[in-house]
């Protein structure tokens, strides 16, 4: 794997890359709130041979720039996704996306049909069911929470994404390099920004377009999803025609990290279609 940086108007987009060119279109990995391309790297090696792969750290996320202001909304990281994939000569992909990653790939497969060759939603957000009711309370104090002391926000941050896990332990590792970018007082500050551009109203303006996608779609859940219920998935499944929907027991929010296996399996099922 190797990974670069690509000027994207303006700012700086990390990527990494796997796999080699083949018969079949690239496949795109998005990651949600708050983590980054580090959520996929087991199931990166296991998805099928002789396709180009690549991994996006979206904007203030990862290795990715902090935002400094620029849109943070759905819209906007989908149009930044379109950008580096024109940079990347990539004309149409699998794309395949974890909670906000799976609301940024439902817009492109609504608005963009002929860059998504195939969709993939794992733990996707949907409709007007997102952020949880603790991130809402949270939006709700963002003018002090831009006040509070960066270490307790980062903790409190840490606390919360390790309810997504069923191995706690196996979490904390993962979680501590997803809130790496947000401590200090600049890194509260950038994710101050993410929390406010989180709306419900995209998605739920996308929701009545749900059933026009022409693309294969797979659809993934973990059975005990503290964040997004298993009612959510349910639903984008009888909304977009034809779609496969999998439940993958004993598995909370963090899917390709808890089961990277059964999401590759699915993977390599969707892009036979």
């Amino acid at each position: 794997m190797r990974g670069e940086f690509v000027d994207v108007g303006g700012v700086r987009l990390y990527y990494y890359a796997a796999g080699s060119g083949g018969d079949g279109e690239p496949i795109v990995f998005l990651h949600g709130f708050p983590t980054s391309s580090h959520i996929w790297r087991d199931v990166v090696p296991l998805v099928p041979q002789g396709r180009r792969v690549v991994v996006i750290d979206l904007l203030g996320y990862g290795r990715s720039d902090r935002p400094e202001g620029r849109d943070l909304s759905i819209k906007g990281h989908a149009e930044r996704v379109l950008a580096l994939l024109d940079v990347l000569r990539i004309s149409f992909a699998t794309i395949v996306g974890h909670d906000l990653g799976g609301g940024i790939a439902q817009y492109l497969a609504v608005r963009h049909p002929t860059r998504v060759a195939r969709l993939g939603l794992v733990s996707s957000v949907a409709f007007d069911s997102w952020p949880t009711r603790e991130v809402r309370m949270v939006k709700a104090t963002l003018p002090l929470t831009r006040y509070l002391p960066a270490m307790w926000v980062a903790s409190v941050l840490r606390s919360d994404l390790l309810r997504g896990y069923s191995d706690v332990q196996r979490g904390g590792h993962s979680v501590d390099m997803y809130i790496l970018p947000f401590e200090g007082a600049e890194g509260r500050d950038t994710l101050v920004e993410h929390l406010a551009a989180l709306d419900p109203d995209e998605t739920e303006a996308l929701a009545p377009r749900l059933k026009d996608i022409v693309a294969p779609t797979a659809i993934i859940t973990g059975a005990h999803d503290p964040f997004l219920g298993i009612g959510v998935a349910e639903r984008l499944h009888a909304e977009i025609r034809g779609s496969t929907f999998e439940v993958i027991p004993d598995v909370r929010h963090f899917v390709p990290e808890l089961a990277p296996q059964r999401v590759a399996d699915v993977i390599a099922n969707l892009v036979t279609r």
